[in-house]
């Protein structure tokens, strides 16, 4: 890839990262509730799932999923459900007992298999992610070049200003543990319904 071209991809991805998202949520969300050491568990799940989205978005399954309405529909409700089931669970956990610069009690929801699961399944839950890569990232591709080159190029240029972003949320949100450690069970409780308001509308949402 062209210097020139790599470093606009980079803004644009730099661009992609700061738009708010679940993700987002969810880093800054464990970073209060578990601390940002075991939220690396989380942003490591979320890394391979935007990684296999790319992946599928170049080998061609974004454009079926724009294409084909049954197929969008499915993935859009499956990742709608997963979204409000997160939300619910978010909503419903205890409010963690916290102190500065602290995260909760390891418990069975904080091991680093289920951080890493939570991750990876939100970062692939969204069709809308796929589309949007499929129509994106072949602006930037060379239909000369080898496909594996190219997706480690733009996978890892990708990957590692996600996990910048997601670390930094993380940890910014570990400073306000105290606060948490206070009012623990509201922070639960606008995480959560922010979780279901994002499914809910991912279920609107169409193809175009």
């Amino acid at each position: 890839m062209d210097l020139v071209i790599w470093m606009v991809y980079a803004v644009a991805m730099v661009g992609l990262s700061l738009t708010p998202g679940p993700n987002g949520l969810l880093s800054i969300t464990h970073g209060m509730r578990f601390g940002a050491r075991r939220t690396a568990a989380t942003i490591c799940g979320a890394i391979i799932g935007f990684l296999m989205v790319i992946a599928a978005s170049m080998a061609g399954m974004g454009a079926l999923l724009a294409a084909s309405e049954t197929a969008f529909t499915i993935a859009k409700w499956i990742g709608a459900v997963y979204l409000v089931y997160l939300g619910i669970k978010t909503w419903r956990a205890p409010a963690p007992h916290i102190a500065a610069g602290e995260g909760a009690a390891p418990d069975g929801d904080s091991t680093p298999l289920k951080l890493c699961s939570q991750g990876f399944l939100v970062a692939v839950s969204n069709p809308k992610a796929l589309i949007f890569f499929a129509a994106f990232l072949p602006q930037f591709m060379d239909p000369a070049a080898p496909w594996l080159t190219q997706f480690a190029i733009m996978g890892s240029t990708f990957a590692v200003i996600e996990s910048i972003y997601e670390i930094t949320l993380a940890g910014t949100a570990q400073k306000v543990a105290p606060w948490i450690g206070a009012n623990g069970r509201w922070f639960n409780r606008i995480a959560g319904g922010t979780f279901v308001g994002i499914g809910g509308v991912l279920a609107t949402v169409n193809r175009g």
